[in-house]
């Protein structure tokens, strides 16, 4: 009875001992709760007014209120006398261990965040990366990039190896060449070719003045010019424009009579007693 008694005794000294820091541990639980609402808010307000993209902002705001939170808790904790040091070393390693075997969603995480912070493609943008990823932009998440390819398959790309792959973004200029490639024979005029070809360009309100149509000689052979026609179209004009350009220039060298080069054979000349 006596050992009960002095051991209630002792359970009550050491709970009075710790009122004073308990006490404290509660007021600043309560002022770190409205200090994180605040911090956040502020930062929420900051974000918008930036007009940072709604994913990496929910992402940042959701790590910064676990952050935060957790670092609150462990003062907190601290404070009223409850060890710590344990607590943070399994944590720790539970951490290292959630890192190591989670390195391929994490570096896609990383290349998420990059991605939505320096935008080099936004929603809509058709774009092709040299990870092999190509098509029009549909979604951006934190971990993964959907692209829609022209014949309607969905792509669903790691964020990682978009960030560290070399991205041609087709939707991020005012305008695209268009280039043909085209034979004729080496009797036609080429001044003559040019002409057709460049009326037929000129012709065409999609294609723009500057900088101006050119048809250039590429290539000389025996038989045949080579010729390299460029053009420069609106981006919204490229696809129209490019297609129904090279119809137009075909139909005008055919129609005035402009010859192709003459098809090449080659000959073979066996010996007696050989085999082809």
């Amino acid at each position: 009875m006596d050992k009960l008694e002095t051991g209630l005794e002792r359970i009550i000294q050491s709970v009075i001992d710790r009122v004073p820091s308990i006490f404290l541990g509660l007021i600043i639980l309560i002022a770190g709760f409205y200090f994180i609402r605040l911090v956040l808010r502020i930062i929420h307000n900051r974000f918008e007014k930036r007009e940072v993209d709604p994913s990496l902002r929910e992402f940042i705001l959701s790590l910064l209120k676990f952050i935060l939170y957790a670092m609150l808790i462990i003062s907190v904790a601290s404070t009223m006398g409850i060890q710590t040091t344990s607590f943070l070393a399994v944590l720790s390693a539970a951490s290292l261990a959630i890192g190591l075997s989670l390195q391929g969603s994490l570096s896609n995480l990383a290349g998420g965040v990059l991605i939505l912070l320096f935008k080099p493609f936004r929603v809509g943008h058709s774009i092709q990366s040299s990870a092999g990823a190509s098509g029009a932009v549909e979604k951006i998440d934190i971990l993964y990039t959907t692209l829609r390819t022209a014949d309607g398959i969905a792509i669903f790309a790691p964020n990682g190896a978009l960030a560290n792959s070399i991205i041609t973004n087709f939707s991020d200029i005012r305008s695209r060449r268009l280039e043909y490639k085209i034979s004729v024979s080496s009797n036609e005029d080429i001044r003559t070719v040019r002409a057709l070809i460049l009326d037929v360009l000129k012709n065409d309100k999609r294609i723009e003045k500057s900088p101006a149509p050119q048809v250039l000689v590429n290539d000389l052979t025996a038989g045949a010019v080579n010729l390299v026609v460029y053009a420069w179209a609106k981006k919204n004009d490229y696809s129209d424009a490019f297609y129904e350009n090279q119809e137009n220039i075909r139909e005008t060298l055919m129609a005035n009579k402009i010859s192709a080069p003459p098809p090449q054979n080659e000959i073979r000349i066996i010996a007696p007693g050989q085999q082809g």
